[in-house]
C-alpha cells in the first residue's frame, strides 16, 4: 500500500464529434438487410450506447494524448522540468515504432531526464500506469509522474463497417466483431507526485490485481479488426472481479468503509450492470458514461473520475473505488481518498 502518493490532477479531453448508434446503424443497412442483423437495436437496447464521440479524421493518437497531457500539468500547475516519468497507456497506435509516449514526451516538452515509455495492457491500461506511477513515486526514484491516454477509433469503426457489409459477411462474423461497433474515442491524463508536493491532492492508496489468463483467446484486436467472444468475456471477466473485488475490500477496509463513488472502465450496460449485480455495489454510487462515449477502452476510468469531480460528486473525504478489467484476462481494482 501507497503512503506517500497524491493525485494533483485528473482531466479529459472529449472529441469534438458525436456519432450516434442511429447513425452507424444507417451505414450498416446492407449487413441488416443480408443478414437480418439489427445494429441499431442491439447498440441502443442492449448495449445502451445511444452516441460516442469521436476525432477529426487524421487525429494522430500522440496529438490526443499531449492534449490531455498538457491540460493536466497545467490543472496541477506542476512546470515541466519536474516530471520525471511519462507513461502512455493508450490502446490505439499511430505506428509500432516509435513509442507514443516520446511523441508526447516531445509535443509537452519534457526533461530529457523524464523517463517515458508505453505501457499496453488493454482497457486495464490506465489503471496499471497508475500503479506503476505510484511505485516509483513511493520508492522515491520520481517527485511527479503523467499518466495519459487517447483513443481514436474511427479507424476500426470504418474497418469493421466496410468487412460486414461485404457479400461475404456472415452472422457468426458480425457477432465476432460487434463489440468494435461500441469503441468511442477520448483522451485522459493524471499527474501524480509525492504526497509532501501534493498535500491537498487525493491519496492513492494502492492497488490489488489478479490475472486469469488461460482466457486470453478470447478477445484479440489489432489496428483496424478485434474479435470477442463476448459473452464469454463478461462472464470470466465477472467472476475474476468478484475474486478481485474480495481481496480490495480486505486491503483497502471496504467493508467498513464502502466507497462512495465507483470509477470503473466500461464496455456497456451488460456489463455495468453485471459489475454491480456481482459485487453488491449500490447503483447509484457508479457514474455511467456509456450511453454517450461508448467503450473508450483504458481512457474510460479517468474519464468517471474526471466526470464525478467535474459534477461536484466528489468531496473532501469521499472513497473512490477504482475498477478495470482488460482482455487477458487481468482485474485490478485501487483506492482513492479525496
Amino acid at each position: 500500500m501507497f503512503q506517500q502518493v497524491s493525485v494533483g490532477s485528473v482531466v479529459q479531453v472529449e472529441p469534438p464529434l458525436r456519432v450516434t448508434s442511429a447513425e452507424l446503424a444507417r451505414r450498416l443497412e446492407p449487413a441488416r438487410e443480408r443478414l437480418g442483423v439489427h445494429p441499431d437495436v442491439l447498440l441502443e437496447e442492449v448495449a445502451g450506447i445511444r452516441a460516442r464521440r469521436l476525432w477529426p479524421p487524421g487525429t494522430r493518437v500522440a496529438d490526443a494524448a499531449a492534449l490531455a497531457g498538457q491540460r493536466a500539468l497545467v490543472t496541477a500547475g506542476i512546470p515541466r522540468d519536474r516530471v520525471g516519468l511519462l507513461v502512455d497507456t493508450s490502446v490505439s497506435r499511430d505506428h509500432l515504432e516509435p513509442s507514443a509516449a516520446s511523441v508526447v514526451h516531445a509535443a509537452l516538452g519534457l526533461g530529457e531526464g523524464c523517463l517515458n515509455f508505453d505501457l499496453s495492457n488493454a482497457c486495464l491500461g490506465f489503471l496499471t500506469g497508475m500503479d506503476v506511477a505510484g511505485r516509483m513515486i513511493e520508492h522515491g526514484a520520481v517527485e511527479y509522474a503523467l499518466v495519459v491516454d487517447a483513443e481514436v477509433s474511427g479507424r476500426i469503426i470504418d474497418a469493421t463497417v466496410e468487412r460486414l457489409n461485404r457479400p461475404d459477411a456472415t452472422v457468426e462474423g458480425f457477432r465476432e466483431e460487434f463489440a468494435s461497433l461500441t469503441l468511442g474515442s477520448a483522451a485522459a491524463a493524471m499527474v501524480l507526485g509525492r504526497r509532501g508536493l501534493l498535500p491537498d491532492g487525493p491519496r492513492f492508496t494502492g492497488t490489488v490485481s489478479l490475472a486469469a489468463t488461460e482466457f486470453s483467446h478470447l478477445c484479440r484486436g489489432d489496428l483496424d479488426r478485434m474479435v470477442t467472444d463476448s459473452a464469454a468475456v463478461l462472464e470470466e471477466g465477472l467472476r475474476l472481479a468478484d475474486r478481485t473485488y474480495r481481496r480490495a475490500v480486505e486491503a483497502f477496509g471496504w467493508d467498513g468503509a464502502p466507497p462512495d463513488e465507483v470509477a470503473a472502465h466500461q464496455v456497456g450496460r451488460a456489463h455495468t450492470d453485471g459489475l454491480v449485480e456481482r459485487l453488491g455495489l449500490d447503483p447509484t454510487r457508479v457514474l455511467r458514461v456509456y450511453p454517450e462515449r461508448g467503450n473508450i477502452g483504458p481512457a474510460g476510468l479517468p474519464v468517471v473520475l474526471a466526470e464525478l469531480a467535474r459534477t461536484g460528486r466528489l468531496r473532501r473525504g469521499s472513497r473512490v473505488a477504482l475498477m478495470g478489467i482488460g482482455s487477458g484476462l487481468n482485474c485490478s481494482m485501487a483506492d482513492l481518498v479525496w
